[in-house]
């Protein structure tokens, strides 16, 4: 195959960047679009020029690292992640225009790299569970009945990536965090932290500068993993059991 790749590229967080041009040629259908992206990178490193910064760790769609805006979507044109999207999915001859996720919650590092850690202190401000020191219960010693079994699983699946953000008109984090309150809310392991969790999450979600949620659905739409739109409405449902619960207690 051969391609035209336009790709943005920012020396760093307060420079301007740019679209820059690069053809490229002798591409299989067989390679993932990172693969491809190495193909690129090395013929710029021979060059001497320097090569496109892009974030990817596992390469197995499991870690959420990547993060890539492929012709306009989140990911690309597969509802999948872009390390497991391959160049079968373009055409001989294409124009395939890359940039990086596109909101103020997440400023760009350099090139496609952008700063994700927002989503990391939304989890830190209250993705845990209480665990008493000793030994490790019994596996069964819990019972969680199947439906909220499968709930929690639903939910325990978002890797993380931000493609719900970049794919958000409003660049909303609704969807990624009803994920991780839904996951835990659920189970009586998270039980202890049932209220404080969501006003804590969601209160960290504000403070960092996602866009408000009109729920448009491009997040579900976009979401490699499959979380689906109604996660947000369940988590609004506990938020304000949550604020109905903290007003009555005088909080």
């Amino acid at each position: 195959m051969k391609l035209t790749l336009r790709v943005w590229r920012q020396k760093n967080a307060n420079s301007a960047g740019n679209m820059a041009t690069y053809d490229i040629d002798d591409i299989s259908t067989d390679m993932s679009f990172l693969e491809m992206l190495d193909t690129l990178n090395e013929e710029l490193i021979v060059k001497g020029e320097e090569p496109i910064a892009f974030d990817h760790d596992c390469r197995e769609g499991i870690c959420g690292a990547c993060s890539l805006v492929i012709n306009g979507d989140a990911h690309g044109p597969e509802r999948t992640t872009a390390c497991q999207l391959h160049m079968r999915s373009f055409r001989d001859g294409d124009t395939i225009d890359v940039e990086p996720w596109r909101a103020s919650a997440f400023p760009v590092v350099k090139d496609l790299v952008v700063d994700r850690s927002a989503f990391d202190r939304i989890i830190q401000a209250g993705g845990y569970i209480s665990v008493p020191t000793g030994a490790a219960p019994d596996a069964h010693a819990t019972p969680v009945p199947k439906p909220d079994a499968d709930f929690a699983f639903e939910h325990a699946e978002c890797i993380g990536c931000g493609a719900c953000v970049a794919a958000c008109p409003n660049g909303s984090a609704m969807l990624f965090t009803s994920a991780k309150i839904n996951h835990l809310n659920v189970l009586p392991q998270g039980a202890p932290e049932r209220e404080t969790r969501v006003l804590d999450m969601v209160g960290q979600m504000d403070a960092e500068g996602f866009g408000g949620c009109t729920l448009t659905g491009e997040c579900a739409t976009a979401c490699p993993k499959g979380i689906p739109l109604p996660s947000i409405a369940a988590m609004n449902k506990e938020w304000l059991r949550a604020t109905r619960k903290a007003r009555r207690a005088g909080r």
